[in-house]
């Protein structure tokens, strides 16, 4: 197991050694969730397409939550190693495995009681509906899996090993692409034979990461007498995690409304909401890949007490995200054609994309302080902050912005492209007069600790 002390060294050596690892995980994820997708719509007719497209949807929806609450874990675990408690991170460990392994069972059980719905309430069409049932409810069953994974991960980011849930991913992409190809294009099994692939390739990775675990132990003592649930611990792991997994539903849900306000400006609108939506999602890895690093890296030296270097986290984790963020809207700035281009071969389409990604690139700036400031606080402990302000920056000003400028300009979607750049600004102006009062309360916290590592 390679763990980094995230309490020593270079702060931005150290944060982005530790943060390259997601990046690429980032990646692997990505191409991981499209990978069905793709194969389906190279051998399968629309129907077919449709139902997976529908059911990763929703599968998207499950993992983003699960991943929200296993967030917990790691900051919780991070703490704890800071602090150099082995105890309190050998019961959070024990205590995370009993309370996701029963989550994990009543959750799966729950879909696939619901699958039906599920799928009723996404409005299926018919012609689809047999194929979304058949995803839904085999990778419902896969639940656990994607729970087991994500807490072992989630386990070895809070000790400082950001490498390891890299090899594991990539074990899965490429499972999946191997198991789609050969179940869907060879067999002809369709959304069923992506479904089982998907399920496959998840739960060999979650047992190469449990064989990888129990063959490397931990640097503490750790044993049965540590896998219990303490009530303190999980109610603890819920409190950090719930408001983050809570978060990413609801901004799920925002982006949905604004697919909505969009359709109803035409097909050639709705297409290029998509293609710009995917753009934005890979725009985002790098951003996304720090901001995760400076949450673990916060929480070690938050545990540990060294609010000067905390500090330098902050700012090192803003400074790496703005050469990707800064960048990537320069190029979008004069050449979109070039990006929107890759995936659609529609003029028009490219067109009004293009116009669309020039103003939402800019949010790549904003985010750059966003993500980062929301990984801060949630390092100390306190996720309920980001989620109140990115609700608020959402709901209160990207919705209605994107509505307006709809009814503004109901042929184009350049004036609606700087409504998330506006809307995250807000949220920027929130963070940095929350920063203040989050400075107060750190120096009254830790006035007779040691302020950087000796």
């Amino acid at each position: 197991m390679k763990e980094l002390n995230l309490t020593q060294g270079s702060v931005p050596r150290v944060l982005l050694q530790f943060a390259v690892p997601f990046l690429i995980a980032n990646v692997l994820q990505a191409l991981y969730g499209g990978a069905d997708l793709f194969v389906v719509g190279r051998y399968d007719d629309a129907a077919s397409v449709a139902g997976v497209a529908i059911g990763s949807q929703v599968m998207q929806t499950i993992t983003g939550i699960i991943l929200g609450l296993t967030t917990g874990i790691t900051i919780l675990i991070a703490m704890a190693t800071g602090a150099k408690d082995d105890k309190r991170a050998a019961d959070t460990i024990g205590t995370s495995v009993c309370f996701f392994v029963a989550a994990g069972i009543v959750l799966a059980a729950i879909m696939m009681l619901l699958h039906k719905q599920i799928a009723a309430a996404m409005h299926t069409p018919a012609e689809a509906m047999a194929d979304t049932l058949h995803y839904i409810v085999i990778c419902s069953a896969g639940i656990p899996f994607i729970m087991g994974y994500n807490v072992v991960c989630g386990i070895l980011r809070g000790l400082g090993d950001s490498r390891s849930p890299l090899y594991f991913v990539a074990i899965a992409c490429v499972i999946n692409i191997v198991l789609d190809f050969l179940l869907v294009g060879y067999f002809g099994w369709r959304a069923a034979g992506a479904a089982i692939a998907t399920v496959m390739s998840q739960g060999v990775s979650f047992v190469a990461a449990l064989c990888f675990l129990h063959r490397q132990g931990f640097k503490f003592p750790f044993g049965r007498r540590n896998i219990r649930l303490d009530g303190a611990i999980a109610r603890r792991i819920v409190t950090l995690g719930a408001p983050i997994a809570l978060q990413d539903a609801l901004i799920n849900v925002s982006f949905l409304i604004i697919t909505v306000i969009v359709n109803m400006m035409g097909v050639v609108a709705s297409a290029s909401l998509g293609v710009v939506e995917k753009i934005i999602v890979f725009a985002m890895l790098p951003l996304t890949a720090v901001s995760s690093a400076v949450a673990t890296m916060t929480a070690q030296n938050y545990g540990a007490g060294y609010v000067q270097r905390m500090k330098r986290c902050l700012y090192s984790g803003i400074a790496m995200a703005l050469t990707f963020g800064v960048s990537f809207c320069i190029y979008s700035q004069f050449l979109p054609a070039t990006l929107t281009g890759f995936f659609t071969t529609d003029p028009a389409v490219v067109e009004m994309a293009a116009g669309y990604l020039r103003g939402y690139s800019i949010d790549c700036i904003m985010v750059s302080f966003v993500f980062c400031f929301n990984s801060y606080f949630s390092g100390q402990g306190n996720s309920l902050f980001p989620m109140i302000h990115s609700l608020i920056a959402t709901f209160l000003f990207r919705i209605p912005l994107s509505f307006l400028c709809g009814q503004l300009d109901t042929t184009d979607l350049v004036l609606m492209g700087y409504a998330p750049p506006l809307s995250t600004f807000v949220s920027l102006v929130i963070c940095v007069w929350y920063l203040h009062i989050n400075n107060r309360q750190l120096r009254a916290k830790f006035s007779s600790q040691p302020l950087s590592p000796q």
